[in-house]
Protein backbone atom coordinates (compact mmCIF):
# COMPACT_ATOMS: atom_id res chain seq x y z
CA UNK A 1 0.00 0.00 0.00
CA UNK A 2 1.63 3.85 -0.88
CA UNK A 3 2.64 5.48 1.94
CA UNK A 4 0.76 8.32 3.37
CA UNK A 5 -0.31 9.38 6.88
CA UNK A 6 -4.48 7.75 6.34
CA UNK A 7 -2.81 4.52 5.88
CA UNK A 8 -0.20 4.80 8.02
CA UNK A 9 -3.03 5.64 10.84
CA UNK A 10 -4.95 2.33 9.48
CA UNK A 11 -1.66 0.35 10.28
CA UNK A 12 -1.22 1.62 13.36
CA UNK A 13 -5.12 0.62 14.40
CA UNK A 14 -5.13 -2.67 13.47
CA UNK A 15 -4.31 -4.76 17.04
CA UNK A 16 -7.52 -2.05 18.61
CA UNK A 17 -9.84 -3.41 14.94
CA UNK A 18 -8.85 -7.40 15.98
CA UNK A 19 -9.83 -7.09 19.52
CA UNK A 20 -12.61 -5.05 18.56
CA UNK A 21 -13.56 -8.05 16.00
CA UNK A 22 -13.05 -10.75 18.60
CA UNK A 23 -15.64 -8.54 21.31
CA UNK A 24 -18.08 -8.36 18.23
CA UNK A 25 -17.78 -11.85 16.92
CA UNK A 26 -18.08 -13.46 20.36
CA UNK A 27 -22.33 -12.55 20.58
CA UNK A 28 -24.15 -14.84 18.76
CA UNK A 29 -26.16 -12.24 17.16
CA UNK A 30 -28.15 -14.28 15.13
CA UNK A 31 -31.95 -12.96 14.98
CA UNK A 32 -33.93 -15.68 14.79
CA UNK A 33 -34.85 -15.95 18.24
CA UNK A 34 -36.67 -19.54 18.27
CA UNK A 35 -32.86 -20.96 17.64
CA UNK A 36 -30.75 -18.04 19.45
CA UNK A 37 -31.05 -15.66 22.52
CA UNK A 38 -32.44 -12.07 22.09
CA UNK A 39 -29.95 -11.42 24.71
CA UNK A 40 -27.33 -11.80 22.50
CA UNK A 41 -28.39 -9.56 19.42
CA UNK A 42 -29.35 -6.74 22.46
CA UNK A 43 -25.80 -7.01 23.21
CA UNK A 44 -23.82 -6.77 19.99
CA UNK A 45 -26.76 -3.64 19.56
CA UNK A 46 -25.20 -2.04 22.79
CA UNK A 47 -21.66 -2.78 22.13
CA UNK A 48 -22.18 -1.08 18.37
CA UNK A 49 -23.80 1.56 20.37
CA UNK A 50 -21.08 1.71 23.11
CA UNK A 51 -18.44 2.35 19.95
CA UNK A 52 -20.49 5.15 18.43
CA UNK A 53 -20.99 7.19 21.70
CA UNK A 54 -17.21 6.78 22.13
CA UNK A 55 -15.94 8.24 19.08
CA UNK A 56 -18.30 11.57 19.92
CA UNK A 57 -21.49 10.37 17.84
CA UNK A 58 -24.44 12.54 18.92
CA UNK A 59 -28.27 10.87 19.07
CA UNK A 60 -27.11 7.45 19.15
CA UNK A 61 -30.59 5.33 19.64
CA UNK A 62 -31.20 1.61 19.57
CA UNK A 63 -34.22 2.16 17.08
CA UNK A 64 -36.98 -0.65 17.85
CA UNK A 65 -37.97 -1.82 14.33
CA UNK A 66 -40.90 -3.39 13.22
CA UNK A 67 -39.88 -6.98 13.16
CA UNK A 68 -38.93 -6.94 16.66
CA UNK A 69 -34.97 -6.12 16.25
CA UNK A 70 -33.06 -3.24 16.87
CA UNK A 71 -31.07 -0.56 14.98
CA UNK A 72 -28.41 1.31 15.64
CA UNK A 73 -28.25 4.55 14.86
CA UNK A 74 -25.81 7.53 15.18
CA UNK A 75 -24.97 10.86 13.58
CA UNK A 76 -21.14 12.57 13.65
CA UNK A 77 -21.78 16.27 12.50
CA UNK A 78 -18.88 17.56 10.52
CA UNK A 79 -17.61 20.83 9.44
CA UNK A 80 -19.84 23.46 8.88
CA UNK A 81 -22.01 23.08 5.14
CA UNK A 82 -20.47 19.75 4.85
CA UNK A 83 -22.41 16.70 2.50
CA UNK A 84 -23.44 13.97 4.59
CA UNK A 85 -22.87 10.29 4.55
CA UNK A 86 -24.30 7.17 5.63
CA UNK A 87 -22.23 4.33 6.28
CA UNK A 88 -24.28 1.30 7.12
CA UNK A 89 -23.14 -2.62 8.24
CA UNK A 90 -25.29 -5.13 9.84
CA UNK A 91 -24.68 -6.64 13.32
CA UNK A 92 -26.77 -9.95 12.68
CA UNK A 93 -24.90 -12.94 11.25
CA UNK A 94 -26.12 -16.40 9.85
CA UNK A 95 -26.34 -19.27 12.07
CA UNK A 96 -23.01 -21.04 12.80
CA UNK A 97 -24.69 -23.87 10.85
CA UNK A 98 -22.59 -27.48 11.55
CA UNK A 99 -20.50 -26.36 14.37
CA UNK A 100 -18.72 -29.49 13.88
CA UNK A 101 -17.46 -28.26 10.67
CA UNK A 102 -15.63 -25.48 12.38
CA UNK A 103 -12.25 -26.18 12.60
CA UNK A 104 -12.19 -22.96 16.04
CA UNK A 105 -15.56 -22.35 17.41
CA UNK A 106 -17.68 -20.02 15.88
CA UNK A 107 -18.08 -17.17 18.19
CA UNK A 108 -14.54 -17.23 19.24
CA UNK A 109 -12.16 -14.51 16.41
CA UNK A 110 -9.24 -17.31 15.64
CA UNK A 111 -6.25 -16.39 13.63
CA UNK A 112 -5.05 -18.88 11.49
CA UNK A 113 -3.26 -18.88 7.91
CA UNK A 114 -3.19 -15.12 7.98
CA UNK A 115 -7.11 -14.87 8.10
CA UNK A 116 -9.71 -14.40 11.22
CA UNK A 117 -12.13 -16.75 11.32
CA UNK A 118 -15.31 -16.43 12.92
CA UNK A 119 -19.14 -15.93 11.92
CA UNK A 120 -19.97 -12.35 11.41
CA UNK A 121 -15.85 -11.81 10.54
CA UNK A 122 -16.80 -10.73 7.67
CA UNK A 123 -20.22 -10.66 6.44
CA UNK A 124 -21.14 -8.25 8.42
CA UNK A 125 -19.58 -6.99 11.76
CA UNK A 126 -16.31 -6.57 9.72
CA UNK A 127 -18.01 -3.84 8.22
CA UNK A 128 -18.36 -1.66 11.10
CA UNK A 129 -14.81 -2.12 12.33
CA UNK A 130 -13.94 -1.15 8.81
CA UNK A 131 -16.42 1.86 9.26
CA UNK A 132 -14.58 2.64 12.54
CA UNK A 133 -11.55 2.39 11.11
CA UNK A 134 -11.82 5.07 8.51
CA UNK A 135 -13.45 7.43 10.59
CA UNK A 136 -10.63 7.18 13.58
CA UNK A 137 -7.59 7.53 10.46
CA UNK A 138 -9.84 10.58 9.47
CA UNK A 139 -9.64 12.12 13.11
CA UNK A 140 -6.03 11.51 13.33
CA UNK A 141 -5.19 13.32 9.88
CA UNK A 142 -7.02 16.43 9.87
CA UNK A 143 -10.98 15.76 11.10
CA UNK A 144 -13.49 13.75 9.22
CA UNK A 145 -14.92 16.45 6.68
CA UNK A 146 -18.24 15.11 5.99
CA UNK A 147 -21.24 14.48 8.38
CA UNK A 148 -21.76 10.98 8.86
CA UNK A 149 -24.78 9.02 9.61
CA UNK A 150 -23.75 5.35 10.97
CA UNK A 151 -26.78 2.43 11.02
CA UNK A 152 -25.95 -0.90 11.95
CA UNK A 153 -28.90 -3.22 10.91
CA UNK A 154 -29.59 -6.01 13.36
CA UNK A 155 -31.78 -8.52 10.92
CA UNK A 156 -30.54 -7.67 7.53
CA UNK A 157 -29.77 -11.88 7.64
CA UNK A 158 -33.51 -13.05 8.07
CA UNK A 159 -35.09 -10.94 5.34
CA UNK A 160 -37.53 -9.34 7.42
CA UNK A 161 -37.18 -5.77 7.01
CA UNK A 162 -37.65 -4.08 10.03
CA UNK A 163 -34.51 -1.65 8.73
CA UNK A 164 -36.27 -1.07 5.84
CA UNK A 165 -40.21 -0.49 7.47
CA UNK A 166 -38.55 1.86 9.90
CA UNK A 167 -36.93 3.68 7.63
CA UNK A 168 -40.44 4.58 5.39
CA UNK A 169 -41.52 5.99 8.39
CA UNK A 170 -38.68 7.83 9.48
CA UNK A 171 -37.89 9.36 6.13
CA UNK A 172 -35.64 12.39 7.52
CA UNK A 173 -33.27 9.53 9.62
CA UNK A 174 -31.07 8.41 7.04
CA UNK A 175 -31.01 10.94 4.10
CA UNK A 176 -27.66 11.37 3.02
CA UNK A 177 -25.73 12.59 0.04
CA UNK A 178 -24.10 9.83 -0.38
CA UNK A 179 -24.51 5.74 1.39
CA UNK A 180 -21.74 3.66 1.82
CA UNK A 181 -23.24 0.13 1.90
CA UNK A 182 -20.48 -1.86 3.45
CA UNK A 183 -21.84 -5.51 2.88
CA UNK A 184 -20.51 -6.61 -0.28
CA UNK A 185 -17.06 -7.40 -0.84
CA UNK A 186 -14.00 -7.48 -3.41
CA UNK A 187 -14.32 -9.97 -6.44
CA UNK A 188 -11.01 -11.36 -4.72
CA UNK A 189 -8.44 -10.23 -2.76
CA UNK A 190 -6.22 -7.33 -3.97
CA UNK A 191 -9.05 -6.49 -6.43
CA UNK A 192 -10.96 -3.60 -5.37
CA UNK A 193 -14.34 -3.74 -6.32
CA UNK A 194 -17.18 -1.89 -6.28
CA UNK A 195 -20.89 -4.14 -6.56
CA UNK A 196 -23.04 -2.16 -8.74
CA UNK A 197 -25.81 -4.77 -9.19
CA UNK A 198 -27.56 -7.18 -6.35
CA UNK A 199 -30.20 -9.60 -7.23
CA UNK A 200 -33.44 -9.42 -5.58
CA UNK A 201 -35.12 -12.09 -3.24
CA UNK A 202 -38.00 -13.76 -2.55
CA UNK A 203 -38.50 -16.42 0.44
CA UNK A 204 -41.66 -18.65 0.09
CA UNK A 205 -42.71 -21.36 2.44
CA UNK A 206 -44.88 -24.01 0.52
CA UNK A 207 -46.96 -27.05 2.23
CA UNK A 208 -48.45 -29.99 0.86
CA UNK A 209 -50.80 -32.44 2.23
CA UNK A 210 -52.20 -35.45 1.14
CA UNK A 211 -53.51 -37.56 3.76
CA UNK A 212 -55.06 -37.34 7.17
CA UNK A 213 -52.24 -38.81 8.74
CA UNK A 214 -49.25 -41.22 7.89
CA UNK A 215 -49.79 -44.31 6.92
CA UNK A 216 -47.85 -47.87 7.22
CA UNK A 217 -45.78 -48.05 3.99
CA UNK A 218 -46.42 -51.68 3.86
CA UNK A 219 -50.32 -51.69 4.06
CA UNK A 220 -50.94 -48.63 1.91
CA UNK A 221 -47.75 -47.62 -0.25
CA UNK A 222 -48.17 -47.76 -4.03
CA UNK A 223 -51.98 -46.05 -4.06
CA UNK A 224 -51.64 -43.35 -0.62
CA UNK A 225 -50.09 -40.41 -2.44
CA UNK A 226 -46.92 -39.72 -0.64
CA UNK A 227 -46.58 -36.05 0.46
CA UNK A 228 -43.17 -35.84 0.61
CA UNK A 229 -42.73 -37.32 -2.89
CA UNK A 230 -45.35 -34.69 -4.16
CA UNK A 231 -43.07 -32.10 -2.33
CA UNK A 232 -40.16 -33.26 -4.38
CA UNK A 233 -41.73 -33.71 -7.46
CA UNK A 234 -43.18 -29.96 -7.26
CA UNK A 235 -39.49 -28.78 -6.27
CA UNK A 236 -38.30 -30.64 -9.45
CA UNK A 237 -39.92 -28.78 -11.83
CA UNK A 238 -37.94 -25.41 -10.30
CA UNK A 239 -35.23 -26.78 -12.50
CA UNK A 240 -34.47 -27.29 -16.03
CA UNK A 241 -32.50 -30.64 -17.07
CA UNK A 242 -28.91 -28.50 -17.06
CA UNK A 243 -30.01 -26.90 -13.75
CA UNK A 244 -30.94 -23.69 -15.40
CA UNK A 245 -34.35 -22.13 -13.09
CA UNK A 246 -37.76 -22.64 -14.26
CA UNK A 247 -40.59 -20.65 -13.33
CA UNK A 248 -43.43 -20.34 -15.42
CA UNK A 249 -43.70 -16.42 -16.92
CA UNK A 250 -39.98 -15.61 -15.50
CA UNK A 251 -37.16 -14.50 -18.05
CA UNK A 252 -33.95 -16.38 -17.17
CA UNK A 253 -32.08 -15.23 -20.39
CA UNK A 254 -30.75 -11.54 -18.94
CA UNK A 255 -26.45 -11.52 -19.91
CA UNK A 256 -24.15 -9.62 -17.84
CA UNK A 257 -22.05 -7.22 -19.97
CA UNK A 258 -19.18 -5.84 -16.82
CA UNK A 259 -16.39 -8.04 -15.06
CA UNK A 260 -16.00 -11.88 -16.15
CA UNK A 261 -15.77 -14.91 -13.92
CA UNK A 262 -13.94 -17.90 -15.27
CA UNK A 263 -15.49 -21.00 -14.68
CA UNK A 264 -12.41 -22.46 -13.44
CA UNK A 265 -12.13 -19.74 -11.02
CA UNK A 266 -15.28 -20.04 -10.12
CA UNK A 267 -15.07 -23.67 -9.46
CA UNK A 268 -12.72 -22.97 -7.41
CA UNK A 269 -14.24 -20.39 -5.40
CA UNK A 270 -17.15 -22.57 -4.98
CA UNK A 271 -15.06 -25.81 -4.29
CA UNK A 272 -16.98 -27.59 -6.33
CA UNK A 273 -16.22 -31.54 -6.16
CA UNK A 274 -14.10 -32.97 -9.23
CA UNK A 275 -16.28 -34.71 -11.74
CA UNK A 276 -19.56 -32.65 -10.60
CA UNK A 277 -20.92 -30.26 -13.93
CA UNK A 278 -21.73 -26.51 -12.79
CA UNK A 279 -25.99 -26.26 -13.33
CA UNK A 280 -27.59 -23.25 -15.61
CA UNK A 281 -26.32 -21.97 -18.96
CA UNK A 282 -24.78 -18.71 -20.31
CA UNK A 283 -21.06 -17.46 -18.76
CA UNK A 284 -21.07 -17.81 -14.72
CA UNK A 285 -21.55 -14.08 -14.23
CA UNK A 286 -24.85 -14.44 -16.42
CA UNK A 287 -26.28 -17.66 -13.68
CA UNK A 288 -24.54 -16.15 -10.68
CA UNK A 289 -25.50 -12.10 -11.66
CA UNK A 290 -28.28 -11.33 -14.49
CA UNK A 291 -30.19 -14.05 -13.99
CA UNK A 292 -32.75 -15.75 -11.75
CA UNK A 293 -31.68 -18.61 -9.27
CA UNK A 294 -34.05 -20.64 -7.06
CA UNK A 295 -32.73 -22.75 -3.94
CA UNK A 296 -34.18 -25.00 -1.67
CA UNK A 297 -33.26 -24.02 2.02
CA UNK A 298 -34.61 -26.24 3.84
CA UNK A 299 -37.48 -29.45 3.91
CA UNK A 300 -39.55 -30.19 6.78
CA UNK A 301 -39.60 -34.32 6.72
CA UNK A 302 -38.43 -37.07 8.55
CA UNK A 303 -34.61 -37.39 9.04
CA UNK A 304 -33.01 -40.51 8.09
CA UNK A 305 -31.98 -41.47 11.65
CA UNK A 306 -35.19 -42.62 13.41
CA UNK A 307 -37.29 -42.83 10.47
CA UNK A 308 -40.30 -45.32 10.36
CA UNK A 309 -41.86 -47.55 7.27
CA UNK A 310 -44.74 -44.24 6.57
CA UNK A 311 -46.11 -42.78 3.79
CA UNK A 312 -45.85 -39.32 4.36
CA UNK A 313 -49.03 -37.51 5.08
CA UNK A 314 -47.63 -33.52 5.29
CA UNK A 315 -44.55 -31.89 3.98
CA UNK A 316 -43.33 -28.66 3.70
CA UNK A 317 -39.63 -26.67 2.13
CA UNK A 318 -38.65 -23.28 2.35
CA UNK A 319 -37.82 -22.16 -0.90
CA UNK A 320 -35.60 -18.83 -1.84
CA UNK A 321 -35.87 -17.32 -5.31
CA UNK A 322 -32.97 -15.05 -6.44
CA UNK A 323 -33.88 -12.56 -9.10
CA UNK A 324 -31.93 -10.09 -11.46
CA UNK A 325 -32.26 -5.88 -11.80
CA UNK A 326 -35.25 -5.33 -14.47
CA UNK A 327 -37.83 -8.21 -12.25
CA UNK A 328 -40.02 -7.05 -9.81
CA UNK A 329 -39.74 -9.45 -6.74
CA UNK A 330 -43.53 -8.53 -5.82
CA UNK A 331 -44.19 -10.51 -9.56
CA UNK A 332 -41.48 -12.96 -9.34
CA UNK A 333 -43.02 -13.64 -5.56
CA UNK A 334 -46.74 -14.76 -7.04
CA UNK A 335 -45.34 -16.64 -10.24
CA UNK A 336 -43.21 -18.86 -7.67
CA UNK A 337 -45.75 -19.74 -6.03
CA UNK A 338 -48.16 -19.90 -9.13
CA UNK A 339 -45.65 -22.48 -10.43
CA UNK A 340 -45.60 -24.11 -7.02
CA UNK A 341 -49.06 -24.69 -7.08
CA UNK A 342 -49.95 -26.10 -10.59
CA UNK A 343 -47.04 -28.30 -10.77
CA UNK A 344 -47.41 -30.15 -7.31
CA UNK A 345 -48.94 -33.29 -8.37
CA UNK A 346 -51.71 -35.98 -8.11
CA UNK A 347 -54.11 -33.63 -6.63
CA UNK A 348 -52.21 -32.73 -3.18
CA UNK A 349 -53.53 -29.97 -1.20
CA UNK A 350 -50.92 -27.54 -1.90
CA UNK A 351 -50.41 -23.76 0.07
CA UNK A 352 -47.73 -21.03 -0.09
CA UNK A 353 -46.66 -18.14 1.91
CA UNK A 354 -43.99 -15.24 1.12
CA UNK A 355 -41.87 -14.67 3.85
CA UNK A 356 -38.84 -12.33 3.04
CA UNK A 357 -38.89 -10.37 0.01
CA UNK A 358 -36.29 -7.38 -1.28
CA UNK A 359 -36.04 -5.76 -4.68
CA UNK A 360 -32.90 -6.19 -6.49
CA UNK A 361 -30.91 -3.16 -6.96
CA UNK A 362 -28.36 -1.27 -9.68
CA UNK A 363 -26.68 1.63 -8.91
CA UNK A 364 -25.93 4.73 -10.86
CA UNK A 365 -21.71 4.50 -11.59
CA UNK A 366 -21.87 7.85 -13.39
CA UNK A 367 -21.96 9.71 -10.20
CA UNK A 368 -19.46 11.90 -8.78
CA UNK A 369 -18.97 9.59 -5.36
CA UNK A 370 -17.87 6.81 -7.66
CA UNK A 371 -14.52 9.00 -9.36
CA UNK A 372 -13.94 9.71 -5.08
CA UNK A 373 -13.93 5.95 -4.71
CA UNK A 374 -12.00 5.03 -7.75
CA UNK A 375 -9.46 7.58 -6.86
CA UNK A 376 -9.48 5.94 -2.88
CA UNK A 377 -9.62 2.64 -3.99
CA UNK A 378 -6.12 3.24 -6.43
CA UNK A 379 -4.43 4.27 -3.62
CA UNK A 380 -5.00 2.18 -1.01
CA UNK A 381 -4.37 -0.48 -3.52
CA UNK A 382 -1.33 0.37 -4.75
CA UNK A 383 -2.68 2.04 -8.29
CA UNK A 384 -4.85 -1.08 -9.11
CA UNK A 385 -8.25 0.04 -11.03
CA UNK A 386 -11.32 -0.43 -9.58
CA UNK A 387 -13.83 -3.06 -10.54
CA UNK A 388 -17.47 -2.89 -11.30
CA UNK A 389 -19.31 -6.36 -10.38
CA UNK A 390 -22.44 -7.84 -9.32
CA UNK A 391 -22.96 -10.04 -6.51
CA UNK A 392 -25.95 -12.85 -6.51
CA UNK A 393 -26.79 -12.20 -2.85
CA UNK A 394 -29.87 -9.66 -1.61
CA UNK A 395 -29.45 -6.54 0.60
CA UNK A 396 -33.10 -4.98 0.22
CA UNK A 397 -32.61 -1.88 1.97
CA UNK A 398 -30.85 -0.73 -0.80
CA UNK A 399 -33.87 -0.18 -3.10
CA UNK A 400 -35.32 1.20 0.12
CA UNK A 401 -33.20 3.69 0.61
CA UNK A 402 -32.85 4.78 -3.50
CA UNK A 403 -36.55 5.14 -3.43
CA UNK A 404 -36.29 7.21 0.15
CA UNK A 405 -33.87 9.59 -1.43
CA UNK A 406 -33.13 9.20 -5.58
CA UNK A 407 -30.68 12.18 -5.59
CA UNK A 408 -28.26 9.80 -2.88
CA UNK A 409 -24.98 8.23 -4.52
CA UNK A 410 -24.95 4.86 -3.29
CA UNK A 411 -21.73 2.37 -3.23
CA UNK A 412 -21.36 -1.26 -2.36
CA UNK A 413 -17.85 -2.09 -0.96
CA UNK A 414 -17.03 -4.90 1.85
CA UNK A 415 -15.07 -7.80 3.25
CA UNK A 416 -16.98 -10.96 1.53
CA UNK A 417 -14.12 -11.83 -0.86
CA UNK A 418 -14.95 -15.67 -1.86
CA UNK A 419 -12.36 -16.90 0.41
CA UNK A 420 -14.18 -14.95 3.08
CA UNK A 421 -17.25 -18.02 2.97
CA UNK A 422 -20.02 -15.89 4.01
CA UNK A 423 -22.84 -17.63 4.74
CA UNK A 424 -20.85 -21.22 5.18
CA UNK A 425 -18.34 -22.90 8.14
CA UNK A 426 -15.07 -21.13 8.67
CA UNK A 427 -16.16 -17.51 7.52
CA UNK A 428 -13.27 -15.19 7.73
CA UNK A 429 -11.52 -11.69 6.76
CA UNK A 430 -8.46 -10.95 5.53
CA UNK A 431 -6.76 -8.62 8.11
CA UNK A 432 -5.46 -7.47 4.61
CA UNK A 433 -8.57 -6.45 3.00
CA UNK A 434 -10.04 -4.95 6.36
CA UNK A 435 -6.59 -2.56 6.32
CA UNK A 436 -7.21 -1.95 2.92
CA UNK A 437 -10.67 -1.17 2.57
CA UNK A 438 -10.68 1.47 5.77
CA UNK A 439 -7.90 3.30 3.92
CA UNK A 440 -10.00 3.44 0.54
CA UNK A 441 -13.44 4.07 2.69
CA UNK A 442 -11.42 7.17 4.65
CA UNK A 443 -9.98 8.42 1.31
CA UNK A 444 -13.40 8.46 -0.12
CA UNK A 445 -14.60 10.21 2.11
CA UNK A 446 -12.37 13.04 1.85
CA UNK A 447 -12.22 12.84 -2.06
CA UNK A 448 -16.55 13.08 -1.42
CA UNK A 449 -15.68 16.59 0.73
CA UNK A 450 -13.83 17.84 -1.75
CA UNK A 451 -15.91 17.03 -5.08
Amino acid sequence: MSSNPVAETVVSLMPRAKTELTELVAFASVADFDQFPRSESEGAANWVADALRAEGFQDVALLGTPDGTQSVYGFLPGPEGSKTVLLYAHYDVQPPLDEAGWETPPFELTERDGRWYGRGAADCKGGLVMHLLALRALKANGGVPVGVKVVAEGSEEQGTGGLERYAEEHPELLAADAIVIGDSGNFRVGVPTVTTALRGMTLVRVQVDTLEGNLHSGQFGGAAPDALSALIRALDSLRAEDGSTTVDGLVGSSTWEGLQYGETQFRKDAKVLDGVELIGSGTVADRIWARPAVTVLGIDAPPVVGATPSVQAGARALVSLRVPPGVDAVEATKLLQAHLEAHTPWGARVSTEQIGQGQAFRADTTSPAYAAMAEAMSVAYDGAEMQYAGQGGSIPLCNTLASLYPRAEILLIGLSEPEAQIHAVNESVSPDELERLAVAEALFLRNYAAG
